[in-house]
């Protein structure tokens, strides 16, 4: 895994893109602070307009560096949760541009194990992440599962994952308003 780490780091660095398995399904990413990168995603996904990303980040302390102004609440919230939720918060800050929705706000997930945490963890800045599907297909739960015409489009694929078979499904998605109250946009 280590190899595959340090792989994947290279390639994002390089302003890349990368297919690995997140903590939920296997995914595409970047360096979520790069446009050109950024851009690049929704190049291969096909994507017609302006579609939102998520962005991961391996602790909660470190959604701060990319939300301008956290709710109160945002701490409980994410210490009690044991499932992949990801949190839609106002005010982005320190992305790219074309990462952040249009109203200015953000998608974040904290990634708490597995190879996903330790990408992000060594690499040191929040990815993108995005199902490794062109725009309309299902997204892919297992590996064997991704387009091989996909899979030439990215500058690397972990080998991490690749054998894995696991029940896996999309997060959970919460949007937080300004105010601390929030609502359910998909379970």
């Amino acid at each position: 895994m280590e190899e595959d780490i340090k792989k994947a780091i290279e390639v994002l660095k390089a302003g890349g893109t990368i297919i690995y398995p997140s903590d939920t399904i296997w995914g595409i990413g970047c360096d979520a602070t790069n446009f050109k990168a950024a851009q690049k995603i929704y190049n291969i996904k096909s994507r017609k307009g302006k579609s939102n990303f998520i962005v991961l980040v391996d602790r909660i302390e470190k959604i701060s560096e990319y939300v301008s102004k956290l709710p109160d609440i945002t701490m409980d919230l994410l210490d009690s949760i044991d499932f992949p939720t990801t949190v839609i918060y106002p005010g982005a800050k320190n992305l790219a541009k074309n990462v952040m929705a249009a109203d200015g706000s953000i998608a974040i997930r904290v990634v708490k194990s597995g190879f996903s945490h330790e990408l992000i963890k060594k690499f040191g800045k929040a990815i993108v992440s995005t199902s490794a599907n062109f725009s309309g297909e299902p997204a892919p739960v297992m590996f064997k599962d991704i387009s091989k015409d996909m899979l030439k489009m990215v500058g690397y694929v972990t080998e991490t994952g690749r054998t894995t078979l696991k029940e896996a499904k999309a997060s959970t998605i919460i949007r937080l308003k300004p105010n601390g109250e929030f609502e359910i946009i998909r379970e």
